[in-house]
C-alpha cells in the first residue's frame, strides 16, 4: 500500500490484522500455557510472541517500506534503523500480567509514528472483543459484532473526573499526591492499554502514569486518544513524543476534555 495524505485507509486492514493476532492470543489464552520471563523479569507467553509474528508479517504486507519496532523482537536486541519520517511502534501483547490472571484486560496495540507523533493507532482487546481505531479527525469503536461508531472524549462531568490507575504497575503516593488538586469523583483500576481507549469513548476522564513505559505501550492508544480530541502530555504539560532514545517514555498523563489539562 502506498500512503497518501488520508491515513484513514490504514484502519480497515489495521483492524483485520489486530483482530487476527487477537484470535491468536484467545487460542492460546483457553489452554495451559507456559509463562516466561524476560532479560526485566516480565513475563512472556507464547500468545505474545504469535500475536508479534502475525502482526510483522501483516504489515510487511501492508507496508512493506515502513520499519517496525516490536516490544519482543525490542527485547531480544532486534530493532531496525530508523531513517525516514515514518515508523511502525507494535505491542503485540500488552498487559501480559493481565493475561496470565486471565482478567480480560490485555490488548493487542499497532500505532504509525509519523514526524515523532503518532497519528495512526489500532487497539483490540479480544476477550471484550472491544477494536478502537483512530487516525487524524476519526475515532471509531467496534464492539459486540456491531458497526462502527464514531467516538470523542466527553467534557468534564459536573460531579467530578473518572480517573483510571493502573492494575499491575502503580506508585500509589505519586499517584495520590498528584489528584489532590483534581476535583475527582471516582477512580477505576484497569489493565494495558485499554485505560487510553475508555477515556476516547468517553467512559473516563484522566490517567495519570508515574511508573515505567515504553512507546510501544502507549502509541496506539495515545493515537485514538488524540484522534478523539484528547491529548497526551508529559507532567510538565509538554507533547508526548516518540522515537525517543531507548524508547522509554517520562511520566505522562492522558486527559480526555478534561478543564484540569
Amino acid at each position: 500500500m502506498t500512503l497518501g495524505d488520508d491515513l484513514s485507509v490504514l484502519l480497515e486492514p489495521l483492524g483485520a490484522l489486530a483482530r487476527d493476532a487477537g484470535a491468536a492470543i484467545m487460542e492460546i489464552y483457553r489452554s495451559d500455557f507456559r509463562v516466561d520471563a524476560k532479560t526485566d523479569a516480565s513475563p512472556v507467553t507464547e500468545a505474545d510472541l504469535c500475536a508479534e509474528r502475525l502482526i510483522l508479517a501483516g504489515l510487511q504486507r501492508i507496508t512493506p517500506d515502513i520499519p517496525v519496532i516490536s516490544e519482543e523482537a525490542a527485547a531480544s536486541g532486534v530493532l531496525p534503523a530508523l531513517q525516514g519520517r515514518r515508523f511502525w511502534l507494535v505491542d503485540p501483547l500488552d498487559g501480559t500480567k493481565e493475561f496470565v490472571r486471565r482478567n480480560g484486560e490485555f490488548t493487542v496495540n499497532i500505532a504509525l509514528i509519523v514526524d515523532g507523533q503518532p497519528l495512526v493507532g489500532v487497539l483490540y482487546a479480544p476477550a471484550q472483543d472491544r477494536l478502537f481505531l483512530g487516525s487524524p479527525g476519526l475515532a471509531l469503536a467496534e464492539e459486540g459484532g456491531q458497526p462502527a461508531r464514531p467516538v470523542r472524549c466527553r467534557a468534564a462531568p459536573s460531579g467530578g473526573l473518572v480517573v483510571l490507575s493502573s492494575r499491575s504497575h502503580r506508585d500509589p503516593e505519586r499517584f495520590a499526591a498528584f489528584l489532590q488538586s483534581m476535583p475527582v469523583a471516582e477512580t477505576r483500576h484497569s489493565g494495558s492499554s485499554l485505560k487510553f481507549a475508555l477515556i476516547a469513548a468517553g467512559e473516563a476522564d484522566l490517567y495519570p502514569r508515574c511508573g515505567r513505559t515504553m512507546e510501544w505501550d502507549t502509541a496506539a492508544g495515545h493515537a485514538i486518544l488524540l484522534a478523539a480530541g484528547g491529548i497526551v502530555t508529559d507532567l510538565e504539560r509538554q507533547p508526548l513524543i516518540y522515537g525517543k532514545p531507548g524508547y522509554e517514555n517520562p511520566p505522562f498523563l492522558a486527559w480526555g476534555q478534561s478543564p484540569c489539562r
